[in-house]
C-alpha cells in the first residue's frame, strides 16, 4: 500500500495500481526483447538462403537454385527452429511448397494485411508484424521479390523453369510477381 498524506486527508492507494503498471512495462519490454530476437533470426534466414541460392544460380543455373530453394530452405528453418526454440517457417498466399508454406488463419490475415499496407505506399521491406495470440509471440516479417526471385517467381519464366517447377513443386502458385512484390513472409512464433 502506498499512502499520500495531503493537508487535509490521507489517501491510501493499493499495490495494484502499481503492479499493473509495472506488468504493461515488463511486457512491452519482454515483446520488445521477442521482436529483436525474431528479427534477428529473419536475418539469419535470409543471410543463409540468399547466397545460397546466389551460388546455385551463378553455378548450376535455374535447376542448381530450385534444388537449393527446394532443400536448403527448409533445412535453414529446422535448424533455425533446433537450435532457437521458435518455430521458424515461411509462409505466402501462393505457397511454392504447399506442405509447409501455407499460412495458418493468422499469418493469412497478416499476409493479407501486409499487401494492403504496402497498396497504401509501404516498402516490402519495411512491413512487419508482432503480436501475443494464444500465449504465443507471433512475429511476420514481408518478404519481397528481389530481382534474382523474379527467375523462378516471376511473370516471364522461360520453359525450362517451368519444367522443374512442376517437377520440384507440381502444386506452385508462386508465380506471377513483380519486382518488389509481397510474396510471402517469415513467420516465427514462440510460445511464452
Amino acid at each position: 500500500m502506498l499512502t499520500i498524506k495531503t493537508s487535509s486527508k490521507i489517501i491510501t492507494l493499493g499495490a495494484s495500481l502499481f503492479l499493473c503498471s509495472y506488468s504493461s512495462l515488463a511486457q512491452e519490454s519482454n515483446t520488445d526483447a521477442l521482436k529483436t530476437e525474431a528479427i534477428t533470426l529473419v536475418k539469419q534466414f535470409g543471410g543463409t538462403l540468399k547466397p545460397l541460392l546466389k551460388k546455385a544460380m551463378n553455378e548450376g543455373g535455374v535447376k542448381q537454385a530450385i534444388e537449393v530453394c527446394s532443400v536448403k530452405a527448409p533445412e535453414i528453418a529446422k535448424d533455425l527452429s533446433l537450435t532457437s526454440n521458435w518455430q521458424v517457417k515461411r509462409v505466402s498466399l501462393k505457397a511454392r511448397n504447399s506442405h509447409s508454406a501455407t499460412p495458418d488463419a493468422w499469418e493469412k490475415t497478416t499476409l493479407e494485411e501486409f499487401n494492403k499496407r504496402q497498396q497504401q505506399g509501404e516498402k516490402a521491406n519495411t512491413i512487419a508484424k508482432a503480436e501475443i495470440v494464444n500465449n504465443e509471440f507471433r512475429f511476420m516479417k514481408a518478404q519481397g521479390v528481389a530481382p534474382l526471385c523474379l527467375t523462378c517467381h516471376g511473370s516471364e519464366l522461360t520453359d525450362e523453369t517451368k519444367a522443374l517447377l512442376t517437377q520440384y513443386y507440381p502444386k506452385d502458385e508462386a508465380t506471377g510477381y513483380s519486382l518488389g512484390e509481397i510474396r510471402g513472409a517469415f513467420s516465427l512464433t514462440k510460445k511464452l
